[in-house]
């Protein structure tokens, strides 16, 4: 959520960045907000003055009535009674005015970063890195889907039966294929200095408002309306919602977790051939890291975890390349995000399979995530994460880029994690 006070005294700033993230009415929006903080504010000191005199007058009342003057406590009793009424009706009308401003605050995205490209489609990305070359794959080679029915390892006619589509079952070297990877990300992660966590993936709808996934997908997440908790679409919400309504002192400064979930996304109107097998699912396991951050350290940190991204992919020996995202393809609570894509040889085209963003203090101002800086003021901190990795399509890349006439050969660094070399 923006600040207020950077609405106020960055007004130009701000429509020039909701400008680039293609924010609609965003100067009538902006307008309405800065008229709701004013009255707000005007609000408060009519309270405050209203309760200071009343204050005052009970005061005076006290000294009237010990003297015997009970006419002039009289008379400042029925002004006490106004003033009661002025602070009710204050009170009231600002609660009112608070709850507009909040829910007008929310519907504003982020801002980008000064780095992030114009543009409005996935088209107008740009691409800042590229590594490894693209497999010559042999003749009738297979999409993954084909793959996976050959081997037997992954079943979606299974998955629909007992859940519905999307929900696929992993068996024999399929499933030992998802844990040896989990695996493998969390010792890297855990080899780079973050903490695992093993967060709950239901969540309340405090935590969904605090990352930014409500009310913005809302629409997105599974919702269980009895108890009005919400599956989680990333580790991203728990994690980061550990730290919410803390002040962290600054020699944890800054803070790394790590967490292996599954995930859950509706992924409403999804449809096509860009959508098949792997490629999107309602179901699937990521691993997550997190990052809290001074302000002054956290785009530094962010090429940090990209880094680290990038060497689990390069570990897996599949090409890959890094995007920075334009405005308009950018999520609605990020400031600057890289897309990691990897080669997807059967299908010839490029898979997402992680995103890494700094989110700045749009996060944590929602979270009220704060350290105390110097002179003991609290500040807000950022808030960054990174998929290190989503596996589903890691797993596609894997199935259509390393197959064989034998089998699928699997990259070294899983070899003892998996407990064989290839499947088939």
């Amino acid at each position: 959520m923006l600040q207020v006070s950077v609405l106020k005294e960055q007004t130009d700033l701000v429509l020039a960045g909701l400008a680039k993230k293609h924010y609609p009415n965003a100067e009538t929006e902006v307008a309405a907000i800065l008229d709701l903080d004013q009255r707000r504010r005007q609000l408060q000191t009519e309270h405050d003055q209203a309760q200071a005199e009343a204050n005052e007058l009970a005061r005076q009342i006290g000294g009237l009535m010990k003297s015997g003057d009970k006419a002039g406590a009289e008379t400042l009793k029925a002004r006490t009674a106004t003033l009661k009424q002025q602070t009710k009706t204050a009170a009231e009308e600002l609660t009112q005015v608070e709850t507009s401003l909040q829910l007008a605050l929310v519907k504003l995205p982020n801002l980008p970063h000064s780095s992030v490209p114009a543009g409005r489609t996935p088209a107008d990305n740009e691409v800042v890195a590229e590594h490894g070359p693209k497999p010559e794959l042999p003749p009738h080679a297979l999409p993954h889907w084909e793959l996976i029915k050959k081997y037997d390892i992954i079943d979606f006619e299974l998955g629909n039966k007992i859940t519905g589509a999307g929900f696929p079952v992993y068996k024999g070297q399929g499933a030992r294929l998802q844990r040896a990877l989990i695996n493998f990300f969390l010792d890297e992660a855990r080899n780079a200095g973050y903490e695992e966590v093993q967060p709950p993936i239901l969540v309340n709808e405090a935590s969904g408002y605090g990352t930014g996934q409500l009310p913005d997908k809302d629409g997105q997440m599974y919702h269980d309306a009895q108890d009005n908790l919400y599956l989680i679409p990333t580790a991203e919400v728990p994690i980061t919602n550990l730290y919410r309504d803390e002040i962290i002192a600054t020699e944890k400064l800054p803070i790394r977790n790590a967490g292996y979930t599954p995930c859950f996304r509706r992924e409403a109107g999804s449809w096509g051939a860009d959508v098949r097998g792997l490629n999107r699912l309602h179901q699937f396991d990521k691993v997550e890291i997190v990052q809290i951050a001074l302000p002054e350290q956290s785009y530094g940190i962010l090429e940090e975890m990209r880094a680290h991204i990038e060497g689990l992919l390069q570990k897996l020996e599949l090409p890959y390349r890094v995007l920075r995202l334009c405005g308009g393809d950018m999520s609605f609570t990020s400031a600057l995000t890289y897309d990691l894509e990897v080669w997807s040889a059967a299908q010839g085209r490029w898979l997402e399979v992680s995103s890494a963003s700094n989110f700045e203090t749009y996060q944590a101002n929602r979270l009220k995530l704060r350290y105390r800086a110097e002179g003991g003021k609290t500040q807000l901190l950022h808030t960054l994460n990174g998929s290190a990795l989503a596996l589903p399509r890691i797993v596609a890349a894997l199935l259509e880029n390393n197959q064989t006439e034998d089998g699928i050969r699997l990259p070294q660094v899983l070899h003892s994690y998996c407990g064989f070399e290839k499947i088939g």
